[in-house]
């Protein structure tokens, strides 16, 4: 079995900055994918960014030059720098993470962070 587990959230005004971290644990063998996602009050859960094994990123077109998304294969984890957040960036992050064991498949979420960006 695979864990996510993220931090970093917190409460911030607008413009200004937040980090946000994942680990993933367990029998691992390779994580093919690891992004964030978000999700607002009423709304879809929806990709922020994410990042492959290789290094090539997406990013939702509304973060794009403000968000950076980050890894580290050899120990897990996962990093999305928030840069000029703005209150519509407000939302409960969640840490995705897709790969194998050495037995299957997992696609593996965290319980969630929460931002808020203040106006």
């Amino acid at each position: 079995q695979v864990q996510v587990m993220e931090s970093g959230g917190g409460l911030v005004q607008a413009g200004g900055s937040l980090r946000l971290s994942c680990a993933a644990s367990g029998s691992i063998f390779n994580i093919n994918v690891m992004g964030w996602y978000r999700q607002a009050p009423g709304k879809q859960r929806e990709l922020v960014a994410r990042i492959r094994s290789d290094g090539s990123t997406n990013y939702q077109d509304s973060v794009k030059g403000r968000f950076t998304i980050s890894r580290d294969n050899g120990k897990n984890t996962v990093s999305l720098q928030m840069n000029s957040l703005k209150p519509e960036d407000t939302a409960v992050y969640y840490c995705n993470a897709v790969g194998t064991t050495w037995v299957r498949s997992f696609d593996s979420w965290g319980q969630g962070t929460q931002v808020v960006v203040s106006s």
